[in-house]
């Protein structure tokens, strides 16, 4: 009786153990609008790693703050918009701190190359282009242009501001993909 109740706990303690480490890496994300199609698309569930952006007064692999690296260009990132909207959004990174953006209605460019994440229309929202990223900060995209709000609208997105990166879309089960 003793041994039933002792790994009775055991199992209760791992699974809270289990439980407490997932709510604190990882968060589920409901794919709302059609700014990311089409790779992702309205009703898609994400799953967030919160944890690969952690910061430290100490890198293992660099010395830019964060635990083991920070966002890259080309990292589809969920973040809290700066226009102060209580809904998250999802967008893909074009630009990082230094990066070069220059937007001529047609292609993005990052730093004079034609960026490869772009394969429509880029229009500009406003005409002070090129504009450069600064340090800290990020220059943020939606994949589908046309319909998209992001950096063009309200600029670039700081870097407490970010969420996470995007892991996978877990539901519905036919759409499962991981994200590199």
């Amino acid at each position: 009786m003793r041994e039933a109740l002792r790994d009775t706990g055991e199992t209760i303690i791992t699974a809270v153990v289990i439980f407490l480490v997932l709510q604190a890496t990882t968060q589920s994300f409901l794919i709302e609008g059609s700014s990311m199609e089409p790779n992702l698309v309205q009703g898609e569930r994400l799953l967030v790693n919160k944890f690969v952006y952690a910061q430290s007064s100490f890198s293992l692999f660099g010395d830019d703050g964060y635990l083991f690296s920070g966002p890259q260009r080309g990292d589809v990132v969920v973040f809290h918009p700066p226009t102060g909207s209580a809904t998250d959004f999802v967008k893909r990174i074009i630009g990082v701190p230094g990066d070069v953006i220059d937007l001529d209605g047609e292609f993005v460019y990052v730093n004079g190359i034609k960026g490869e994440w772009i394969d429509e229309a880029t229009a500009r929202r406003h005409e002070k282009y090129p504009v450069i990223v600064p340090p800290g900060e990020y220059f943020v995209l939606g994949d589908n242009r046309r319909v998209s709000v992001d950096s063009r609208n309200w600029g670039m997105v700081p870097a407490d501001s970010i969420v996470g990166r995007a892991w996978a879309v877990y539901w519905p089960i036919a759409e499962f993909q991981l994200f590199s």
